[in-house]
């Protein structure tokens, strides 16, 4: 059965961000797509330090709990990660996830090429657009696809619980979920 993984990188116990992924989940999830919400909350998420091991090995030589995330996303058919804004950008900890995720691919079996899926952000007023452009830029040079919606993938919300409250953002992302789930369908037929 095709799969996506969502990854999820807010720091919070139940963040907003964590509500608008189990929202997509749900969405892939009535197309007949597997999900698994996986959080980079509790790890302490390393930066690339560009030794190289990866195209050697295949996996990371950093020892931070990514290695066992990048074995699911490998077997996986769609990959979402989601950030809350932090000071106009994504967390810096979901970004060196993305880099090094990248990189282990790019060095190795190639196994993001025409995998499924794009960023998500959620934040309480501004720079959202930045910060997508910011996770988008993983997607292309990494050979996946993207599809899209009905606006961009963007929710904004405030306290913790509030981001159902954004019915717009939340469309979107349903409709952004559904869209993931059809494309890997069609791929794999």
């Amino acid at each position: 059965m095709a799969k996506v993984i969502l990854l999820n990188g807010s720091p919070r116990k139940n963040s907003n961000t964590l509500l608008v992924l189990k929202e997509c989940a749900k969405a892939i999830e009535a197309e007949g797509v597997e999900t698994e919400i996986i959080s980079l909350k509790d790890k302490n998420i390393q930066s690339c330090i560009a030794c190289g091991t990866c195209t050697e090995t295949g996996n990371c030589s950093l020892d931070d709990g990514l290695d066992e995330i990048i074995d699911k996303i490998r077997e996986a058919d769609g990959f979402i990660p989601a950030a809350p804004v932090y000071f106009g950008t994504a967390r810096g900890d979901i970004m060196s996830a993305l880099q090094r995720i990248g990189k282990v691919s790019r060095g190795g079996d190639k196994f993001l090429d025409w995998m499924v899926g794009g960023p998500i952000t959620v934040a309480r007023r501004g720079g959202q657009t930045l910060t997508l452009q910011e996770m988008t830029m993983f997607f292309p040079i990494n050979g996946m696809i993207i599809p899209g919606s009905s606006y961009w993938n963007m929710v904004t919300a405030g306290p913790e619980g509030t981001a159902l409250e954004d019915t717009e953002g939340i469309d979107t992302i349903r409709l952004f979920g559904t869209n993931v789930a059809k494309l890997i369908k069609k791929i794999k037929e």
